[in-house]
């Protein structure tokens, strides 16, 4: 991806939150699952706008678990362009066990898609992300002020806005991770723990 990647809507804009986020996302839910049948396991709101009172770009992201990736990956992208999506495969360069889609190009960007299966290590990060913000009020307060800031700051510059916000979400997802595993803060991990990815928030960045 270019470091010079520009926002779709022009300048990045971090709205308050918004009660219509959820029905956005069931009624998008609704149409990726009829149109991706028996392949998809689950269709999960993530990023901020799943979050309540979280501030965010006007954008629903949506994480699709699928069964089998070889199998997504040959068969489910006609079926999102028919829904209005556009396939980004240059993502998959750095993201390259997800397929990620985009609706709304070449005006404002509406929604987002990642595909993956439950064994990507980004369905975690998404999952974990997503509810501790929920679980923990504070935390999400404090990122949305971060998210309105950084923004003023970097105006369209997509990737300066991600960056600028990759530190935080990398303290927060460790947080969430050793409250939801107490054996991390001892120092005791698993050989997949031990072994993760170098981009551990590479997922929550993304798709927020």
């Amino acid at each position: 991806m270019t470091s010079t990647e520009r926002y779709g809507a022009g300048k990045i804009v971090v709205r308050e939150y918004d009660p219509a986020w959820p029905e956005m996302f069931a009624e998008e839910e609704a149409q990726i699952a009829a149109a991706l049948g028996p392949m998809v396991l689950s269709v999960e709101h993530v990023g901020s706008t799943s979050v309540p009172g979280l501030p965010a770009k006007p954008i629903i992201d949506m994480l699709v678990t699928v069964r089998d990736m070889p199998e997504a990956r040959q068969c489910a992208v006609q079926p999102l362009i028919d829904l209005g999506y556009v396939y980004y495969p240059e993502y998959e360069q750095w993201l390259p066990d997800e397929m990620f889609f985009r609706k709304g190009p070449p005006g404002p960007w509406t929604h987002h898609v990642h595909v993956a299966d439950a064994t990507s290590p980004r369905w975690e990060e998404f999952i974990l992300i997503r509810d501790f913000l929920r679980q923990r009020p504070e935390f999400a307060h404090a990122y949305g002020d971060l998210k309105k800031a950084v923004a003023l700051l970097f105006e369209d510059d997509f990737v300066g806005y991600r960056e600028a916000k990759r530190p935080f979400l990398k303290a927060l997802l460790d947080k969430a991770r050793t409250e939801a595993n107490p054996d991390l803060s001892l120092g005791i991990l698993t050989q997949g723990q031990r072994t993760g990815g170098d981009d551990p928030v590479a997922g929550a960045v993304a798709a927020d």
